[in-house]
């Protein structure tokens, strides 16, 4: 079934009903709940230990492979063992990508808020959206960004303006993950999407 949202959402599966209706929560993520609104987290404190180990992990392994890699492309003489020192140059290129892209996923984990809540307010309709500046998935970041790791912004948008949409793998293991769609008012056109789950 093709995506009715623009820009169209790769894997799209289908949409979650707004509705009135009791669904059993068995996941530690609603972290308080009353009549006025309910706060769920998106990254649970466990969750968030995991991934700070696999990306320190990762960070020192590339460290060790980028010096490495750069005793290799010193000691090598770029005359004579020309394909050697491209091998090696291009790896320590590569690791310095990779780095450039694992460390903010360590700062991620390390400094989300109280797991970046988003807070459903009924009595004004409104969603609050709390998100660190590594939860905005760029790839490229300017490097000012890690001086601030702290920093943070509330995103607020309309309830009416929200469409839960399930979002399903094509993969062999079929994971489908949730993400709440922001429209525009009245339309299916795209403005901005919230990953329920940000790993």
């Amino acid at each position: 079934m093709p995506s009715k949202y623009r820009p169209h959402i790769f894997g799209w599966f289908g949409d979650l009903d707004k509705g009135p209706r009791l669904v059993p929560l068995h996941d530690d993520r609603l972290s308080y709940a009353n009549n006025n609104y309910c706060a769920f987290i998106r990254k649970v404190s466990s969750d968030q230990i995991f991934y700070l180990c696999i990306y320190i992990i990762a960070v020192i392994l590339l460290f060790i492979a980028v010096v490495l890699l750069s005793i290799l492309t010193y000691l090598c003489n770029p005359i004579l063992e020309t394909n050697i020192f491209l091998v090696a140059l291009s790896g320590v290129i590569l690791c310095f990508i990779a780095m450039y892209l694992v460390i903010p996923e360590i700062y991620q984990n390390l400094f989300s808020h109280r797991g970046s809540p988003i807070i459903f307010n009924r009595k004004t309709g409104k969603v609050y959206v709390n998100e660190s500046d590594f939860f905005n998935f760029k790839v490229f970041r300017h490097p000012a960004v890690f001086l601030q790791p702290k920093k943070r912004r509330i995103k607020e948008y309309d309830w009416d303006d929200l469409h839960g949409v399930i979002i399903h793998n094509m993969s062999r293991n079929a994971l489908t993950s949730t993400v709440l769609m922001v429209c525009q008012p009245d339309t299916h056109q795209v403005i901005d999407h919230i990953m329920l789950d940000p790993a």
